[in-house]
């Protein structure tokens, strides 16, 4: 009979009073007897509190490039050393890391490493910042808390890859520490939400509205367009109308290409003219920077200055191939200041994806 692992004492959950122990993170509310995990499997009861069982533990680590996020206006050209755990809230039919999210399996947890190691590691492979991806940082918040905390100690940045969907007192928490998010609203519709991904739209846009209206973290959005789900022109333009109308219209948003995975190998690839019309919808609805992903789109990858137009940054994939902003962050042709966290100069990380084991 094997034993399981102790975990680490969990923040945001309370006693209710038939003796179950209610998870407080996020809208799931496991309510949990002993032993029981929640719905994202790295929750656990253990006797009178709850742990995360995942503290210290990673599925692996890779630099990045941070436009790969995505993030096109947070130090573009640099590297983030970024990794992830195993376990999500929610649970996408399409999830593109499922083998990661879904997993229940402790081996997929190979790489064992201290906040200041990791701080450490990416100091010495250059990178710019840390980031947290991969699966949900909402679901190991409080390691992501303590890794935040000693990357800035070293003076690196840390960004947070989310679906966005979590509680009022532990995202008030967690994104205190964060210095970029790049948030998945994934549909318009809480039907899509409900039926694709068993959770709910409105906490997502309360997360997004919270980041954008009360804190000092750059956001931006990705929206993954799966055909016949969340594509069509009409729901595209409510989205769009939603971000500039409550967000603003320098909250940059990218449109990604679909591809078949996990319970969803029977829908089509995006194709790329859907991408292009999103953007273009997205755009006539008054927002200043959309992007497209997931495809060969030069168009669609540069950003432009929102008053003059000038491109301002070139891509290509991950590959920063021009970098024409002052060292201000304003655009050379009309002086207009870029919205987003800059150097002085682009990055040269360029479009590798380098995995990396952290020596202990």
């Amino acid at each position: 009979m094997t034993t399981q692992a102790p975990g680490y004492p969990a923040r945001w959950w309370h006693r209710l009073d038939d003796g179950r122990l209610q998870c407080d993170l996020c809208p799931q509310e496991c309510k949990l007897r002993d032993g029981q995990r929640g719905a994202c499997f790295v929750r656990r009861r253990e006797d009178a509190g709850m742990v995360l069982t995942t503290y210290g533990l990673a599925s692996g680590f890779c630099v990045d490039p941070i436009e790969k996020k995505p993030l096109a206006h947070f130090y573009p050209g640099t590297g983030a050393l970024s990794f992830g755990t195993v376990g999500c809230n929610l649970a996408c039919r399409y999830c593109q890391n499922w083998d990661i999210s879904t997993s229940r399996d402790p081996e997929r947890l190979q790489d064992a490493a201290t906040p200041a190691l990791i701080a450490q590691a990416a100091r010495e492979l250059d990178c710019r910042s840390v980031a947290f991806t991969y699966n949900d940082p909402v679901v190991f918040a409080e390691y992501a808390i303590d890794v935040a905390d000693a990357c800035h100690e070293a003076g690196l940045k840390t960004v947070a890859v989310t679906a966005g969907y979590v509680h009022e007192r532990p995202r008030r928490e967690l994104f205190a520490h964060i210095d970029a998010a790049n948030v998945d609203l994934k549909a318009f519709t809480d039907e899509f939400y409900a039926s694709l991904t068993r959770s709910h739209l409105q906490p997502v846009l309360d997360t997004i509205a919270y980041l954008v209206h009360e804190t000092q973290v750059w956001v931006e959005l990705t929206t993954l367009l799966i055909p016949g789900h969340n594509d069509s022109e009409a729901e595209v333009a409510r989205l769009a109308g939603w971000v500039a109308t409550e967000l603003g219209p320098d909250v940059p948003l990218h449109f990604s290409a679909f591809h078949p995975a996990h319970h969803l190998q029977d829908v089509p690839p995006t194709p790329p003219a859907t991408l292009r019309r999103a953007r273009r919808i997205a755009l006539d609805a008054g927002l200043n920077f959309v992007y497209v992903g997931n495809v060969h789109d030069l168009a669609g990858e540069t950003t432009h200055c929102p008053d003059c137009g000038l491109a301002v940054i070139r891509r290509d994939w991950y590959r920063i191939l021009d970098y024409r902003l002052t060292a201000d962050g304003r655009c050379p042709a009309c002086g207009t200041v870029l919205p987003g966290v800059f150097d002085e100069a682009a990055g040269d990380f360029g479009g590798r994806r380098i995995p990396v084991r952290l020596a202990r």
